[in-house]
């Protein structure tokens, strides 16, 4: 088994090998992949933090040996929190992290991290060890998004999807959720009322087949933070969300489910 990590901001993730293939995820600098596979320039992988699985240009890959993966499993990991982060790599060149990114073998005491041999310092707001009112975090971060445009298969405050959203902010406060919000919707345990959700829940909203097509963030009473079109603020109710811009309902509740918290699935 081979193994990489991403050294860059951003890399596509793709369906299939191809530059034309449909972009699925992105994985954000710092984190980490089994290789599984190869064909003449493009690598199989997958994602250590969700299982996810794709397509990504070789020439993208930062290699990993066995030795340096596993180290970065057992570290706790620390993730950036302001939207973009510039890491100096020398005089010349800054590193651009964004917010969601990973800082692997983080080290508190001297700000610093390290991929391989190469150490790197890093300043601004960085989520490490146990999160404090992870609720309030959840919140803070989810607002500094936005306006940011939707993209499908985006992870990063310059485009991304409803799930890619929810995902990436969990991720701030140590929450390993699934990257599709047909899966994130399996954890934690539903509410019966739109008045039970607190700050941070997620609500899920599904199409006339019964598919669970969409997710958002429960800000506070009736408002939920989420991916459409842009990252933007609505009003929710046990119908769904009515688009403040349009006069009307654009999403139709599913469920609303307490994930902060809850250990087991349902």
């Amino acid at each position: 088994m081979d193994y990489g990590i991403s050294g860059l901001s951003l890399i596509p993730v793709r369906k299939e090998p191809s530059e034309k293939s449909e972009m699925v995820t992105q994985v954000l600098f710092g984190e980490h992949f089994e290789i599984f596979e190869e064909m003449v320039g493009w690598s199989h992988v997958r994602m250590a933090w969700d299982g996810y699985e794709g397509w990504i240009d070789s020439k993208m890959i930062t290699p990993l040996n066995a030795r340096a993966f596993n180290r970065i499993e057992k570290r706790p990991f620390a993730v950036t929190g302001d939207i973009i982060s510039l890491i100096p790599v020398n005089e010349e060149q800054n590193l651009t992290l964004v917010a969601g990114s990973t800082l692997p073998v983080w080290r508190p005491y001297l700000k610093e991290f390290s991929i391989e041999k190469e150490k790197y310092k890093a300043g601004g707001e960085v989520f490490y060890g146990d999160r404090k009112d992870p609720r309030k975090v959840v919140i803070t971060q989810a607002l500094k998004y936005f306006n940011a445009p939707y993209l499908w298969g985006g992870r990063s405050p310059f485009g991304i999807d409803c799930s890619g959203f929810s995902q990436v902010i969990y991720k701030m406060i140590g929450m390993p959720i699934p990257r599709d919000a047909s899966e994130q919707v399996k954890l934690g345990t539903a509410l019966s009322f739109v008045d039970e959700a607190e700050p941070g829940d997620l609500a899920f909203f599904d199409d006339e087949e019964g598919n669970i097509v969409h997710v958002g963030i429960i800000w506070k009473r009736n408002k939920i933070i989420h991916a459409s079109g842009k990252v933007r603020i609505d009003n929710v109710d046990q119908f769904g969300i009515f688009s403040v811009d349009l006069k009307r309902y654009t999403h139709k509740m599913r469920v609303m489910k307490k994930i902060i918290g809850v250990n087991e699935t349902s």
